[in-house]
Protein backbone atom coordinates (compact mmCIF):
# COMPACT_ATOMS: atom_id res chain seq x y z
CA UNK A 1 0.00 0.00 0.00
CA UNK A 2 1.14 3.54 -0.73
CA UNK A 3 0.08 6.85 0.84
CA UNK A 4 -0.38 10.02 -1.18
CA UNK A 5 -1.01 13.26 0.67
CA UNK A 6 -2.63 15.90 -1.55
CA UNK A 7 -3.28 19.47 -0.56
CA UNK A 8 -4.51 22.42 -2.54
CA UNK A 9 -2.65 25.63 -1.79
CA UNK A 10 0.80 27.05 -1.60
CA UNK A 11 3.98 25.28 -0.60
CA UNK A 12 4.73 24.73 3.07
CA UNK A 13 6.14 27.52 5.18
CA UNK A 14 9.48 26.69 6.74
CA UNK A 15 7.99 26.55 10.23
CA UNK A 16 5.90 23.47 9.31
CA UNK A 17 7.93 22.01 6.45
CA UNK A 18 10.55 20.36 8.65
CA UNK A 19 7.90 18.59 10.73
CA UNK A 20 5.98 17.40 7.69
CA UNK A 21 9.14 16.06 6.07
CA UNK A 22 10.16 14.36 9.32
CA UNK A 23 6.86 12.54 9.82
CA UNK A 24 6.61 11.65 6.13
CA UNK A 25 10.06 10.09 6.31
CA UNK A 26 9.00 8.11 9.39
CA UNK A 27 5.83 6.93 7.61
CA UNK A 28 8.16 5.65 4.89
CA UNK A 29 9.37 2.99 7.33
CA UNK A 30 5.89 1.44 7.03
CA UNK A 31 4.52 2.49 3.64
CA UNK A 32 5.81 4.56 0.73
CA UNK A 33 4.47 8.10 1.19
CA UNK A 34 4.68 11.35 -0.71
CA UNK A 35 3.14 14.79 -0.85
CA UNK A 36 1.55 16.52 -3.80
CA UNK A 37 0.82 20.21 -3.36
CA UNK A 38 -1.73 21.23 -5.98
CA UNK A 39 -1.48 24.87 -6.97
CA UNK A 40 -4.78 26.74 -7.07
CA UNK A 41 -6.08 27.43 -10.59
CA UNK A 42 -4.91 30.58 -12.36
CA UNK A 43 -7.16 33.56 -11.70
CA UNK A 44 -8.35 31.97 -8.45
CA UNK A 45 -8.56 35.42 -6.88
CA UNK A 46 -11.32 36.54 -9.25
CA UNK A 47 -13.38 33.32 -9.10
CA UNK A 48 -16.38 32.80 -6.88
CA UNK A 49 -16.02 30.16 -4.17
CA UNK A 50 -18.21 27.78 -6.20
CA UNK A 51 -16.21 28.31 -9.41
CA UNK A 52 -12.99 27.74 -7.52
CA UNK A 53 -14.25 24.50 -5.98
CA UNK A 54 -15.33 23.26 -9.41
CA UNK A 55 -11.94 24.05 -11.01
CA UNK A 56 -10.02 22.49 -8.11
CA UNK A 57 -12.35 19.49 -8.28
CA UNK A 58 -11.54 18.98 -11.95
CA UNK A 59 -7.81 18.96 -11.15
CA UNK A 60 -8.32 16.44 -8.35
CA UNK A 61 -10.59 14.10 -10.30
CA UNK A 62 -8.22 14.11 -13.29
CA UNK A 63 -5.29 13.14 -11.07
CA UNK A 64 -7.09 10.34 -9.20
CA UNK A 65 -6.90 6.80 -10.45
CA UNK A 66 -10.03 4.68 -10.48
CA UNK A 67 -8.58 2.28 -7.90
CA UNK A 68 -7.35 5.00 -5.50
CA UNK A 69 -9.01 4.98 -2.10
CA UNK A 70 -9.81 8.63 -1.39
CA UNK A 71 -9.92 9.84 2.20
CA UNK A 72 -11.20 13.40 2.22
CA UNK A 73 -10.39 15.59 5.20
CA UNK A 74 -13.60 17.50 5.81
CA UNK A 75 -14.98 19.23 8.88
CA UNK A 76 -18.27 17.31 8.43
CA UNK A 77 -16.51 13.95 8.20
CA UNK A 78 -16.31 11.25 10.82
CA UNK A 79 -14.12 11.97 13.83
CA UNK A 80 -11.78 9.16 14.77
CA UNK A 81 -9.53 8.42 17.69
CA UNK A 82 -5.93 7.58 16.85
CA UNK A 83 -6.78 3.93 17.37
CA UNK A 84 -9.80 4.31 15.09
CA UNK A 85 -7.60 5.76 12.35
CA UNK A 86 -5.16 2.90 12.82
CA UNK A 87 -8.06 0.46 12.35
CA UNK A 88 -9.13 2.20 9.12
CA UNK A 89 -5.59 1.92 7.74
CA UNK A 90 -5.28 -1.70 8.82
CA UNK A 91 -8.59 -2.52 7.13
CA UNK A 92 -7.35 -0.93 3.89
CA UNK A 93 -4.13 -2.97 4.12
CA UNK A 94 -6.11 -6.15 4.81
CA UNK A 95 -8.22 -5.47 1.70
CA UNK A 96 -5.06 -4.96 -0.38
CA UNK A 97 -5.72 -1.32 -1.20
CA UNK A 98 -2.92 -0.21 -3.52
CA UNK A 99 -3.02 3.50 -2.77
CA UNK A 100 -4.72 5.76 -0.27
CA UNK A 101 -5.00 9.42 -1.22
CA UNK A 102 -5.53 11.77 1.73
CA UNK A 103 -6.98 15.01 0.37
CA UNK A 104 -6.96 18.42 2.03
CA UNK A 105 -9.27 20.55 -0.12
CA UNK A 106 -9.00 24.21 -0.95
CA UNK A 107 -9.94 27.22 1.16
CA UNK A 108 -13.66 26.77 0.38
CA UNK A 109 -13.71 22.97 0.59
CA UNK A 110 -14.23 20.64 -2.36
CA UNK A 111 -16.76 20.31 -5.14
CA UNK A 112 -19.77 18.04 -4.80
CA UNK A 113 -18.18 15.70 -7.38
CA UNK A 114 -15.10 15.25 -5.21
CA UNK A 115 -17.30 14.83 -2.14
CA UNK A 116 -19.19 12.04 -3.93
CA UNK A 117 -15.95 10.39 -5.11
CA UNK A 118 -14.54 10.22 -1.57
CA UNK A 119 -14.49 6.72 -0.11
CA UNK A 120 -14.21 8.05 3.44
CA UNK A 121 -14.69 11.53 4.92
CA UNK A 122 -12.58 12.23 7.99
CA UNK A 123 -12.66 15.19 10.35
CA UNK A 124 -9.57 15.95 12.39
CA UNK A 125 -11.54 18.27 14.66
CA UNK A 126 -14.60 20.49 14.93
CA UNK A 127 -12.10 23.36 14.97
CA UNK A 128 -10.83 25.00 11.79
CA UNK A 129 -7.05 25.01 11.28
CA UNK A 130 -4.76 26.62 8.71
CA UNK A 131 -4.10 24.20 5.85
CA UNK A 132 -0.40 24.03 6.59
CA UNK A 133 -1.01 22.94 10.17
CA UNK A 134 -3.50 20.35 8.91
CA UNK A 135 -0.72 18.94 6.74
CA UNK A 136 1.53 18.63 9.79
CA UNK A 137 -1.22 17.08 11.95
CA UNK A 138 -2.18 14.67 9.16
CA UNK A 139 1.37 13.43 8.73
CA UNK A 140 1.81 13.02 12.50
CA UNK A 141 -1.48 11.14 12.90
CA UNK A 142 -0.74 8.77 10.02
CA UNK A 143 2.66 8.05 11.55
CA UNK A 144 0.97 7.50 14.93
CA UNK A 145 -1.54 5.10 13.35
CA UNK A 146 1.29 3.13 11.75
CA UNK A 147 3.03 2.76 15.13
CA UNK A 148 -0.24 1.69 16.77
CA UNK A 149 -0.71 -1.03 14.15
CA UNK A 150 2.83 -2.27 14.82
CA UNK A 151 2.35 -2.07 18.60
CA UNK A 152 5.29 0.32 18.92
CA UNK A 153 5.91 2.74 21.79
CA UNK A 154 5.24 6.10 20.07
CA UNK A 155 1.55 6.12 21.02
CA UNK A 156 1.02 6.12 24.78
CA UNK A 157 -2.40 5.31 26.16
Amino acid sequence: MKFQFWSIGKNNETYVDEGIKGFTKRIGNYYPAEWKIIAPPKNAGVMSAEELKLKEGELILQALKKEDYLILLDERGKMLSSEGLAAVLQQRANESTKQIVFLIGGAFGVSEEVMQRADFKWSLSALVFPHQLVRLMLSEQIYRACTINRNEKYHHV
